[in-house]
This record gives C-alpha cells, sequence and structure tokens, in this order.
C-alpha cells in the first residue's frame, strides 16, 4: 500500500478528529523519556544521517511514546521510544519473546538490553509484514531503544485510530475496514507466516482514503512459535467483538473467521 499522500480525499469526519488531536497535543515527558542512553541512540541515527530532528510527542503510552521526526530529505517519520526503566513491561513481553526461534539463547537479563531486544524485534516484524503485502508502516531504522518507520497520517498529524472515530463512521465504511482487517490477518498468516497477538480497534490506523494501516506489531510471533494459534484466536475474538457487538455489523462467528483466514494451509 502506497504512503500517506497528502493530495488524497480526506473524509471531513476524519478531520474533526484532527482538529481535537490539535487542541489536545500531548506533551513531551522529557525527564521520563530522553535519558543519557536514548539520547545517544538518537545521536547515532542522527550521525547516520537517518534522523535530522524531532518534534512533538504524537502518541503516548505506558511502554513508548511516538514522536514526530524529520529526514533529511524533508521525510516525515514516526519515531518509537521504548521507555527503559519498566519492570513491568520486561514481565509482559517475556511470552511474546521466549518460544521465538529467531531469539533462542539470546534473552537478556538486563531489563534494558531486553527492551533493545524487542525493539529489534518489532523492526524485524514490521520488515516481514512490510515485505508480505501487509499493510504496516515501512521500517526504516532502528538502534537500541529507538525505532524509525514510515508517519501515517495528514500534514504533521498523525492518522486517527479506528477506536477514536469509528462512531462517525457508516455500516458500509465500517464492514469495508473490516474486511481490509480480515484481509491484512490473512496476509499475515498466509504470506508472513505470522500472527499479530494484539489486534484490536486501538492498533488499526484509518488513512483519509479511509484504508487501513495494522500498527504496533512488536509483539506479533511466528506461526511455530506455542501460542501463535491461541494468539490468533484472541485477534480474531477481539476483532469479532467490536465489529459485531460494538459496532452492530453482521459478520461471520469467530470460527468462521479463523478459517477464512488459515484456510492457505488447507491442501
Amino acid at each position: 500500500m502506497k504512503a500517506f499522500d497528502e493530495d488524497i480525499y480526506y473524509s471531513p469526519r476524519l478531520r474533526r478528529y484532527e482538529k481535537r488531536v490539535k487542541d489536545s497535543e500531548l506533551l513531551e515527558t522529557v525527564e521520563e523519556v530522553f535519558d543519557i542512553f536514548t539520547v545517544r541512540s538518537l545521536y547515532e541515527l542522527m550521525r547516520k544521517r537517518v534522523l535530522k530532528r524531532l518534534n512533538g510527542c504524537i502518541s503516548a503510552g505506558k511502554e513508548a511514546r511516538v514522536y514526530l521526526g524529520y529526514g533529511y530529505r524533508g521525510e516525515r517519520y514516526a519515531v518509537k521510544i521504548y521507555l527503559t526503566a519498566t519492570a513491568e513491561f520486561r514481565r509482559g513481553i517475556l511470552k511474546y519473546i521466549m518460544g521465538d526461534p529467531r531469539f533462542d539463547g539470546i534473552l537478556p537479563k538486563d531489563t534494558r538490553k531486553l527492551i533493545y531486544l524487542w525493539t529489534r524485534k518489532e523492526y524485524r516484524n514490521l520488515k516481514r509484514l512490510y515485505e508480505a503485502g501487509v499493510s504496516v508502516p515501512k521500517p526504516i531504522a532502528f538502534n537500541n531503544n529507538v525505532l524509525v518507520m514510515e508517519f501515517i497520517g495528514y500534514g504533521d498529524i498523525r492518522a486517527p485510530l479506528l477506536v477514536e472515530v469509528w462512531r462517525e463512521l457508516d455500516s458500509e465504511e465500517l464492514y469495508s475496514i473490516y474486511r481490509q482487517v480480515i484481509e491484512n490477518v490473512e496476509k499475515m498468516y498466509c504470506n508472513a507466516h505470522m500472527v499479530h497477538a494484539d489486534l484490536s480497534e486501538y492498533n488499526i490506523m484509518l488513512r483519509g482514503d479511509m484504508s487501513i494501516v495494522l500498527i504496533d506489531v512488536s509483539q506479533a510471533v511466528l506461526l511455530d512459535h506455542p501460542n501463535a494459534m491461541d494468539f490468533l484466536v484472541r485477534d480474531i475474538r477481539n476483532i469479532h467483538r467490536f465489529f459485531h457487538i460494538e459496532a452492530g455489523l453482521d459478520i461471520p462467528e469467530p470460527k468462521e473467521i479463523i478459517e477464512e483466514v488459515t484456510s492457505c494451509g488447507e491442501d
């Protein structure tokens, strides 16, 4: 899927979202995010001419902040910085790393190094999914706890999450989004041999033309992960819950959706 084009049709309903973002722009938490190790990581990306500068925070979560960054040719990037001092985060991510054959024998005890590994995992997941034709941000580079990827948005405003705007959409638009989600889950499974493992309305972005982008793929696992099918079932149940129960769409039951998504594995 092509990168976001500012000249593309942009829904008036999504413009109302843009105003809300401008009115409630997130503030940076400098002391929490920019410790000396993170500053060194950013400096290295600048030295390598990946990044030229950072602007303000465009998304904030418990584990990471995302900033708007610029390249040397004016490119806009999303710069995700994982916080390196969260022991609770360590406990939460182990289940997605343990059992992943790509990281066998390299599970660090140090929390900071584990988060560096987690950042590397998200970069590799993005690269694998992007090359398989899944609609995810294009990965650009990473260094330690800093991940640089394609910015999905309009001007300097990030694209909205589905959870933020779905009530402003009609049933036809929502059904189109639902079908895009299922098609991308199928591409994940059949082309990339992966499962998202944390899919919900909170990590589906909408471009101006109502096409979707799946985000937050750090926890995604290969199909040979021991819990891959359990994660897939959870993803599909989340999608069914949102589109059927919340949005009121008439869609197949989770079992049928799973059969559709995994049909490429049938003889």
